[in-house]
């Protein structure tokens, strides 16, 4: 592994640090880049290629007011980048055959049933197609611990949409939905973020949590700069347009969607009030090369998180569209969706083949799984942008890294 350092800016004194293996040279130098020509402030990159990792990097501030360095410990606040690890929890489950896809969600948990959920299943529910998208309780911290109170608040809620026929981002619901299956089937009723830990993050030796416990020191945590929501009128060329413009109606399923937790900024999931509880869908701490590690782990295989053979025929068989077609009824663009995990589509591609499998955060945070290239890839930033996919920042990072793969597929042949 090739060791270096860089300058983010000139006149600057913090460095870009870490490694990456000389194959995937143009990795670090466009990660290098972003801070100065892209407008990064703080961020990590990480890069397993089939169970080796071949890039570490990390740069910038994790405070950018204080100009504290963001250290190969920091950890950040990934947003929706968390529901790829929610996901995974989910798929560890269905391997230890605590349920099945195509089995009832009330089989399991029977209150589910009520307001016209009966026969929505747990394939539905994942792929983000059952009309859970809002809540009709304002949420706080004191709520969100009680676990019991929450799967109340869950089950009474009234599909936006006939279960099957459409699908439409689940922001914030779609975790706390997971996290009550998990309580209903694990034989402990650990919680979802406990049961990750246990089963996914202890084993593999990573640093990651779906909420973040008291233990984890201050210094350890990136501060992320985020946004008023006014602030994205000003930026519909990154947004879908006419998600942004329905965001402004309160009734629209992009402001339902959201509106469960009281968030002026999405920087603020992140404030000491909502750290320590469990938002699956969007406050996941950790750090870029755990979410790799997993990411690369679940495309070669699972074997080290006892996957079978039938988890991962699911993991990584197309995306199935609702009857209705791909169009999102939140994001407002084509979008494809399977056991919780994005899949690409006309309006979000990324990976070699459809069987890539990842999760994007608010910002510009993204990690990924590609089974084809046996990859495990993320992004993590405390500069929140604008773009719902593709930042500038990690795209340049991410197609860097299939331009390696490809020269070193190149090379392997000419040898």
């Amino acid at each position: 592994m090739k060791i270096f350092s860089a300058r983010p800016r000139p006149g600057d004194d913090l460095p870009v640090a870490g490694f990456a293996a000389p194959e995937f040279h143009e990795v670090r130098q466009e990660f290098a880049r972003n801070f100065t020509a892209r407008g990064e402030r703080g961020a990590a990159c990480a890069i397993y290629h089939r169970g080796t990792k071949v890039v570490d990097l990390w740069g910038g501030y994790r405070c950018a007011s204080t100009r504290k360095p963001w250290t190969q410990e920091t950890r950040v606040l990934v947003f929706s980048a968390t529901k790829g690890m929610a996901a995974a929890a989910m798929i560890v489950a269905h391997a230890q055959g605590l349920f099945d896809l195509d089995e009832a969600v009330t089989t399991y948990w029977p209150e589910f049933a009520e307001a016209g959920k009966r026969d929505i299943t747990v394939r539905q529910l994942l792929a983000h197609q059952a009309g859970l998208v809002a809540l009709d309780s304002r949420l706080n911290a004191k709520i969100l611990a009680n676990h019991d109170r929450m799967a109340e608040i869950l089950a009474r809620q009234v599909p936006a949409w006939r279960p099957g026929s459409r699908h439409g981002y689940h922001t914030l619901t779609l975790g706390w939905y997971q996290n009550e299956l998990i309580r209903r089937v694990d034989p402990r009723h650990r919680s979802l973020g406990k049961f990750f830990d246990d089963e996914i993050a202890r084993p593999l030796g990573v640093e990651f949590h779906i909420g973040l416990p008291a233990s984890v020191p201050e210094e350890q945590l990136a501060a992320v700069q985020g946004f008023s929501r006014l602030a994205m009128l000003g930026h519909l060329n990154k947004l879908p347009p006419r998600m942004v413009l329905a965001g402004i109606w309160p009734q629209s399923l992009v402001a339902r969607s959201v509106r469960c937790l009281n968030l002026s900024n999405p920087a603020k999931i992140g404030d000491p009030e909502f750290r320590q509880v469990e938002i699956p869908s969007a406050n996941g701490f950790g750090q870029a090369r755990a979410l790799a590690r997993i990411y690369d782990v679940l495309a070669g295989g699972g074997h080290e998180l006892g996957l079978s053979a039938r988890t991962m025929d699911e993991l990584v068989a197309p995306a199935q569209a609702p009857t209705m077609g791909t169009y999102d009824a939140v994001l407002k663009i084509d979008t494809l969706y399977r056991l919780g995990f994005s899949r690409p589509s006309r309006d979000i591609w990324f990976g070699a083949s459809d069987r890539a499998f990842g999760c994007a955060g608010a910002g510009g945070s993204f990690a990924m799984g590609d089974p084809d290239e046996g990859l495990g890839f993320s992004y993590v930033t405390n500069q929140m942008g604008f773009h719902l996919f593709d930042d500038p920042r990690e795209k340049a990072v991410r197609d860097a890294c299939y331009r390696c793969l490809r020269a070193l597929r190149c090379g392997q042949r000419a040898a």
